[in-house]
């Protein structure tokens, strides 16, 4: 069985995290800083071979009421893009309050800001992955 992986879309960095093969820990990968589509795609091609990547789930930003944000559509262009360059399936799960709960999480470990900065968008993947393989297990999905 195959690995899933969350990604936390942002247009300076993309946080990722990935499951066990079972499907039930979710772990932080890598904070992955954008350096244009070739790198980022090459990137991701690696992620997808080392790690046999079966699905990514990609955080849709939305607001408290359920409808989408104005950076919805650059993170549905973003796994447009995602798949067609591993081709790997991707779903989009609610990230709301993912990186707010990332934040919460680094200021209480009394982290500096430096060293905040440098996990929130990783551990924002790994929290939204969490969540989605908690719903994937109550619906019986997986």
């Amino acid at each position: 069985m195959g690995r899933i992986a969350g990604v936390d879309f942002g247009n300076v960095r993309i946080g990722v995290a990935i499951s066990d093969p079972g499907h039930s820990i979710a772990s932080p990968w890598k904070n992955l800083t954008r350096r244009g589509d070739a790198h980022d795609a090459e990137v991701f091609r690696r992620l997808v071979a080392e790690e046999q990547i079966e699905l990514f789930v990609v955080g849709l930003p939305v607001h408290c009421d359920g409808r989408e944000s104005k950076l919805s559509q650059q993170v549905r262009s973003f796994a447009a893009w995602l798949k067609k360059e591993t081709a790997v399936p991707v779903v989009f799960f609610d990230e709301r309050f993912t990186s707010v709960e990332a934040e919460e999480l680094l200021l209480s470990a009394d982290l500096s800001r430096k060293a905040r900065k440098a996990r929130r968008d990783m551990l924002a993947a790994q929290i939204l992955l969490a969540s989605y393989l908690q719903w994937r297990r109550a619906n019986d999905d997986g």
